[in-house]
């Protein structure tokens, strides 16, 4: 059987255009988990956070026989050497809180990516570049690279950067449902009656809309070189 590459991201916006046209895994969808099978790929969204990454990973190994992982979605940026829009890969991923490192052994623009157990603000994604000289910030990548050492898989941490060291939108963490997704519907209407917000909101999608444009190529190729 086919050995395949599992991109694994937390927000099913951070793989549609993988996917566009295909229908999740019933079974999967039932758990708040998004899988779908493409040939030479198992695509997962899987929800925000550490236990949910877990799951996601889980369910990529459940219906076919995994070579690489890649930690995919998009992430903040910790320094200024990183701007929104952008795409970058880690040579290093890092978890916040133990300091536990993984090397990534190739990587296009390698970085260093630090997961934490929130989404960071501006505050915290200082303290992540001077403690770890961290250039970008997530929720998943540590855990998904703990997996795969464990498992003996590949790993590769992909990212789009969705907002820039600076930016800092506290009403975010507010949104997330029970299983790690974001709710959209509930931040538009949470903004909608907050014109202060409006502003750092468009910044925010436009950062987040260029960035994943560019992941989503990324990730198109290095599929394609995995099939070959």
């Amino acid at each position: 059987m086919t050995q395949r590459v599992a991109i694994i991201a937390a927000l099913p916006r951070e793989i549609a255009a993988l996917v566009r046209g295909l229908e999740p895994h019933a079974t999967f969808q039932q758990r708040g988990i998004l899988l779908y099978r493409l040939p030479d790929a198992v695509v997962v969204a899987g929800g925000m956070g550490m236990h949910r990454a877990t799951l996601a990973f889980e369910a990529a190994r459940a219906v076919a026989p995994i070579a690489t992982v890649i930690s995919a979605g998009l992430a903040g940026a910790c320094s200024a050497g990183l701007v929104a829009g952008e795409m970058a890969e880690a040579a290093v991923v890092i978890e916040s809180h133990t300091g536990e490192r993984y090397s990534v052994a190739a990587s296009l623009h390698p970085h260093v990516l630090v997961s934490s157990d929130a989404i960071a603000g501006v505050r915290e994604k200082a303290w992540l570049a001077e403690t770890y000289g961290a250039a970008m910030v997530d929720m998943e990548a540590a855990t998904i690279a703990r997996l795969a050492v464990a498992h003996g898989l590949g790993f590769l941490a992909v990212k789009g950067i969705s907002d820039g060291h600076e930016f800092e939108m506290p009403s975010l963490s507010q949104f997330a449902d029970h299983n790690g997704h974001f709710q959209t519907g509930a931040f538009a209407r949470h903004t909608a009656l907050r014109p202060r917000e409006w502003r750092k909101a468009l910044e925010l999608g436009r950062g987040s809309k260029l960035a994943l444009k560019k992941l989503h190529e990324r990730l198109r190729t290095l599929m394609a070189e995995s099939a070959s």
